[in-house]
């Protein structure tokens, strides 16, 4: 798993994918997908759905699951600080009305991760045996990293990764070790972003 974003001329960016790399992110983003759960059913008409962002209230209480409050954070606060009635207060107001719109846009940016790697022809040509060219445009590539950070944020909370020398420890890890995939797959998103970051500033 070796391939690394370059630039484009048009502002976007390129990578080389073979086949079971475009599987492990194909079904990575797709358990994200599962995890963030499934979105609003679409209203009538427009006005309808407008209204109903306006008024559709979120939830106020952190998700129980590690990953989900991780992705989605209390607003105030942090993990140094034990939070007091006020503090607690104010998280739960701001993430009521945000939750919503930013487990939207998280559900965005996995869906098109989904759909630009199911947009790709795999052939013996491009990307090497099994594999092929995945070719992304500036606004394709901004979805792209959030999608790769949530799924590294994703894993990392699994894997319990506080900071980047946890990493480099778990890379150590024997093969037997069954957390031994995942850490090759955190690091590999890894490189994926920075590359898609490296090649946007070019």
């Amino acid at each position: 798993m070796a391939g690394h974003f370059e630039s484009l001329p048009d502002g976007g960016a390129a990578v080389p994918l073979d086949e079971v790399e475009i599987s492990i992110l194909r079904s990575l983003a797709v358990q994200l997908l599962e995890l963030i759960g499934p979105g609003e059913e679409p209203g009538d008409s427009e006005a309808e759905d407008l209204l109903a962002s306006v008024f559709n209230d979120g939830p106020s209480e952190p998700p129980a699951d590690p990953v989900l409050a991780r992705l989605f954070p209390d607003a105030y606060g942090g993990p140094d600080l034990v939070p007091d009635d006020d503090v607690r207060a104010a998280s739960a107001e701001f993430r009521r009305y945000t939750e919503n719109d930013l487990r939207a846009r998280k559900r965005d940016d996995a869906l098109a991760l989904v759909r630009a790697l199911d947009g790709l022809s795999v052939s013996s040509e491009g990307g090497g045996p099994g594999g092929a060219v995945l070719r992304l445009k500036p606004d394709e590539c901004r979805q792209w990293l959030g999608a790769l950070n949530d799924l590294r944020l994703a894993i990392g909370t699994r894997l319990e990764v506080t900071d980047e020398e946890d990493g480099g420890e778990l890379l150590r890890l024997p093969d037997t070790d069954p957390r031994k995939p995942m850490v090759m797959a955190y690091l590999w998103l890894g490189g994926l972003q920075e590359t898609l970051v490296e090649s946007l500033m070019d």
